[in-house]
């Protein structure tokens, strides 16, 4: 398999530390969106959406979408439960992860940390990602003061998919400190088996 991946992005992250984890080799190919690799026409062959990550299974097939990477990679795995309520709450946190985590706490992070995105870096922007990445954290903090992770009691592609962004919220400003529960939810991720940083 090949993953073309941005290294600094926390989508990009989330199949390269399920990989890591499951001891899948695979080999890493780094395009950006920041440099317009994304969207030549060799990039947008294998994927028109024109975004990473892209797993490329074989000749000709390629899967897109950093979730859909990670339920296609745990299938059979311990990161994906066998009880099918269960794994609908994983589909429930993955979803979550896309519509109320990843466009607060993911976009206020770029908004502060790439130079090219400080022009959209407007006030009000910055209040909303905070109030709304704010609750997605509370949220969070909610579930894991009842378990040690997002489903059940082990470790799941939930808890892959929101620590991407998760552990790298300080760098959008946010206060972690307001969410105890969620800082030791990162330390056992953290402490997972085959762990690898995101950089």
């Amino acid at each position: 398999m090949k993953l073309y991946h941005m290294p600094d992005s926390g989508n990009s992250y989330k199949p390269r530390l399920l990989m890591a984890k499951l001891g899948i080799d695979c080999e890493l190919i780094a395009v950006s969106s920041r440099d317009g690799s994304t969207r030549k026409p060799d990039f947008l062959a294998r994927n028109p959406i024109g975004k990473v990550p892209l797993l490329e299974l074989d000749a000709g097939r390629y899967l897109a979408e950093s979730n859909a990477i990670l339920l296609y990679l745990a299938e059979g795995s311990r990161y994906m439960p066998k009880d099918r309520y269960q794994r609908a709450l994983v589909a429930q946190w993955l979803f979550f992860e896309q519509y109320s985590h990843e466009p607060n706490i993911a976009v206020r992070r770029a908004l502060k940390v790439y130079e090219e995105r400080h022009v959209l870096a407007t006030p009000q922007r910055l209040q909303e990602t905070l109030e709304g990445g704010n609750h997605a954290l509370g949220v969070m903090e909610q579930r894991l003061r009842q378990g040690a992770f997002l489903v059940g009691d082990e470790m799941s592609v939930a808890d892959i998919s929101l620590y991407a962004y998760t552990h790298d919220a300080e760098r959008g400003e946010f206060d972690l400190e307001l969410f105890p529960a969620v800082q030791d939810w990162l330390k056992r991720v953290r402490q997972d088996a085959g762990h690898i940083p995101m950089t």
